[in-house]
């Protein structure tokens, strides 16, 4: 199912690090996220789209989790969540002298699943919204998911500098320079039922959200429906 045994040795310039699907992945999740806090006030312009932003987030998650068992080799989360390195990583910072990751590091890694599962819990509270309670608690997750994204970019930000290693751009291109990361070679691709399994995991996610909602991907229906229940109502 694998072929993480082959070696794959480095360019003479650059490193490949991140495979297209996990890189497609990170930056239609900002914008999906951008969107759905765009359009969280029922004037706002963007007001339609809400509900189906959150879907497709819960769409792009799925992704994430089977990408994260069987995409390339730093795309998976056996190879960036150690906790037992967070204290080092956290020294090396304390010191002044962060070491560089080709990957993500130790608290990349934990910003990485922190961020995940507050966006999933945002989207569940969000289709189980019931009353003032609900909305709520929807609200306060997504003012942690606010708060936890200003600290994953001030970090990128930091490392960038500290590191001289463009951790952005890296996620643009899925490459970083070579010369930053002597002898180390370009990441092992994606397992060869990778992609496979991705789309089953997307296909399968759509269809459960449309049982679930069968108005989740369609602009301005739940607005609508809220406005007839509630001239029923008056």
């Amino acid at each position: 199912m694998s072929d993480l045994s082959i070696p794959h040795p480095p360019s003479s310039t650059a490193v490949r690090v991140w495979d297209l699907p996990v890189r497609l992945f990170h930056w239609l999740l900002v914008a999906t996220i951008l969107a759905a806090f765009l359009s969280s006030e029922e004037d706002s312009a963007l007001a339609r789209w809400h509900v189906p932003a959150g879907w497709v987030a819960a769409v792009l998650i799925a992704f994430r989790l089977v990408w994260g068992l069987v995409g390339g080799e730093h795309a998976r989360f056996v190879n960036f969540l150690k906790p037992g390195q967070i204290a080092h990583h956290l020294g090396g910072l304390f010191r002044g002298k962060p070491e560089r990751s080709v990957g993500h590091n130790a608290l990349g890694g934990l910003a990485i699943v922190a961020l995940l599962g507050t966006t999933g819990a945002i989207i569940y509270s969000g289709a189980t919204m019931q009353g003032e309670g609900g909305e709520g608690l929807h609200e306060t997750l997504a003012n942690i998911l606010l708060g936890l994204i200003t600290l994953h970019v001030a970090a990128v930000i930091a490392m960038s500098l500290l590191t001289r290693d463009n951790l952005i751009g890296a996620f643009i291109t899925g490459r970083k320079r070579a010369g930053l990361h002597p002898g180390v070679p370009d990441a092992r691709p994606p397992a060869t039922l990778a992609v496979p399994l991705a789309v089953i995991a997307i296909g399968g996610t759509t269809y459960g959200a449309t049982v679930i909602d069968p108005l989740a991907f369609t602009p301005g229906a739940h607005a609508g429906a809220a406005e007839r229940s509630g001239g029923e109502a008056a």
